[in-house]
């Protein structure tokens, strides 16, 4: 045999694939099977051949492939050829959103964490356990993060560090359908860096306590 036929990287996968089987404690089989079906995402079903190509005898690899099946990692899904004859072929859609999930559930966890960050700093001190409702049932109710940023910095530059005060900011911008910063400031420019929210004023936030 060639050694450079055993050199070549014959199958490919990312971080992301590798660390989402590690957390799922799958087999070493279960693993290979897996790449394998990762990296032949189009190819028909075969046993036989997937038997061969991860040197697994026959009735081991109908025992994985059953496995990953029960624990719905892969799926079957029948299919046409250019014929128009049914084929089977092998769905990792099942497994690929796990990850998509677990890296969406990170994502918002280093969110939280930024935003949370962003308040004590701007406030200089540790924000309280009911601020920090606050803030999380905002990004709940879909704020996004960069207009809470914004909201929280306007309400710093007018002299207020109040979380009711931030909380009608954020009221006023998304009852004229603000998403993003972008569009606050499209809008200030429009009316030439008039604030039309001069309602806001009107109530003493400095004196008001949370």
């Amino acid at each position: 045999m060639n050694i450079e036929l055993l050199k070549c990287k014959k199958y490919i996968t990312n971080s992301l694939f590798i660390k989402k089987c590690l957390e799922l404690k799958l087999s070493l089989e279960e693993f290979l099977m897996i790449t394998y079906f990762d990296n032949d995402y189009n190819s028909y079903l075969n046993i036989e051949e997937l038997s061969k190509n991860i040197g697994l005898p026959l009735d081991k690899s109908y025992e994985v492939f059953n496995s990953l099946l029960s624990k719905k990692l892969i799926d079957v899904k029948t299919d046409k050829d250019i014929e128009g004859r049914l084929i089977e072929k092998v769905s990792l859609d099942g497994f690929y959103m796990l990850i998509v999930e677990e890296e969406t559930k990170e994502q918002k966890k280093e969110i939280k964490t930024d935003i949370y960050s962003e308040f004590e700093q701007e406030f200089g001190r540790p924000i309280t356990s009911m601020e920090y409702e606050i803030i999380n049932a905002w990004l709940e109710h879909n704020y996004s993060e960069e207009l809470i940023v914004g909201a929280l910095k306007e309400a710093v530059y007018n002299g207020v560090k109040n979380l009711r005060y931030i909380d009608r900011i954020l009221y006023e911008w998304s009852k004229k359908g603000f998403k993003t910063m972008n569009d606050v400031n499209s809008h200030l420019k429009n009316n030439d860096g008039k604030k039309e929210d001069s309602e806001l004023f009107d109530y003493n936030w400095l004196d008001d306590e949370e």
